[in-house]
């Protein structure tokens, strides 16, 4: 530890609010960081549960109101937890006040609202972040370089899923979850991570094709504005073709996430339930091998691995956030962060090029939502 501390202030003390203070508590212990992050304070509209959420934390403060911790001097990094609905306000009045910020997914619900947030910490020469923390697993990242290196070799083919079953019991009351306006559709909630994790691979999408449906219409008497399940056609500027589906409604598929890509020389593929392996297909080896190797991402050469545990041990989804905020608080002051508010936007071009591209059940260039020709930029390597 060479510099100093660094004030967060997380908005919100849900499920991500306690992910994300994990993740900056952990992270001093796995890695050498510039800089110790702080917790000081957490913000929500439940003063009982906020103040609870704070003590079982380690947060140092709480408020109930969110724009009293963005304008708290000792916050330097504003961390937003909150309802997709909610982030697009309070990340443009973050950025106004001269804060670092930091948004779970989807930046917004809708791609202008992702494109002023990301106009709004440009204006102010803030660094921004969004939450894709899936990238920051080691086999993921693994993945990433395995393609960079030209493991599968020309990219030709890449198909991902997101299937859980949190929809699937009609009984299941009407939230903020269901209201379209508020928790986002199923395409930018559960595909955003799909669609940053393979443009991330295998670069920008230019067009998409898709279909929804939503099979219980009303809860608690009120109308479901969300898709409970989708899945798009997908074509890649590189000449590539994809194939996303993201589903709430998958009886017994708890989390159950995958990733595949497929080239004129190799296959790799990436499944959330064994997320410490790879499976790899090399097309060059001697026939006698046909198949598949399973590959263990965690010796000290893979991404992430030697600020783990020894090999054998793995790692879990929390390592995913101690991961990606270590790779912020590494960077802060100066960055740049990855993947910013700019490729948050860019992603959420596409999640909003899907949905309309269902609503009117035709292909939609990604340019008809951006009015440019480039819907996601490549990450580096």
């Amino acid at each position: 530890m060479s510099g100093g501390e660094v004030g967060i202030g997380i908005v919100g003390y849900g499920m991500m609010g306690k992910a994300h203070a994990y993740g900056y508590t952990v992270a001093p212990l796995m890695r050498e960081l510039p800089c110790r992050p702080r917790l000081r304070v957490i913000s929500g509209r439940d003063k009982v549960r906020v103040a609870a959420a704070a003590a079982a934390y380690g947060v140092e403060s709480w408020v109930d109101d969110w724009r009293e911790l963005i304008h708290r001097p000792d916050v330097e990094i504003v961390d937003i937890c909150t309802p997709p609905g909610t982030h697009f306000e309070i990340a443009s009045e973050a950025a106004a006040a001269g804060k670092a910020v930091i948004c779970e997914k989807p930046l917004a619900v809708t791609y202008t609202d992702a494109a002023a947030a990301a106009y709004a910490v440009k204006k102010a020469h803030v660094l921004s972040a969004v939450g894709f923390n899936y990238r920051r697993l080691p086999a993921v990242s693994l993945m990433k370089r395995m393609i960079y290196e030209g493991a599968v070799g020309q990219i030709r083919l890449v198909r991902a899923s997101w299937l859980s079953d949190e929809f699937v019991v009609p009984a299941i009351p009407f939230d903020w979850r269901f209201d379209r306006s508020m928790g986002a559709t199923t395409i930018a909630d559960l595909g955003s991570h799909l669609i940053d994790m393979t443009t991330w691979m295998a670069g920008p999408i230019s067009e998409a094709s898709g279909q929804s449906a939503t099979f219980v219409p009303t809860r608690s008497g009120r109308e479901v504005t969300v898709d409970e399940a989708s899945s798009a056609l997908v074509r890649f500027t590189s000449g590539a073709r994809g194939v996303f589906e993201m589903a709430r409604t998958a009886v017994r598929r708890p989390c159950d996430v995958s990733v595949e890509v497929n080239g004129d020389r190799g296959t790799l593929v990436f499944e959330y339930a064994r997320l410490n392996e790879l499976l790899y297909g090399d097309g060059d080896e001697h026939p006698g091998l046909y198949g598949m190797r399973r590959i263990r991402a965690e010796h000290p050469t893979h991404p992430y691995a030697r600020d783990w545990w020894p090999i054998g041990q793995g790692v879990g989804y929390e390592a995913s956030f101690v991961n990606h905020l270590g790779d912020l608080m590494e960077a802060w002051p100066e960055g740049p962060w990855e993947p910013d508010f700019a490729q948050g936007a860019a992603v959420q071009a596409v999640c909003e090029t899907i949905e309309r591209a269902a609503a009117e059940r035709r292909w939609v260039e990604v340019t008809e939502l951006t009015g440019d020709s480039h819907s996601a930029r490549r990450g580096d390597p």
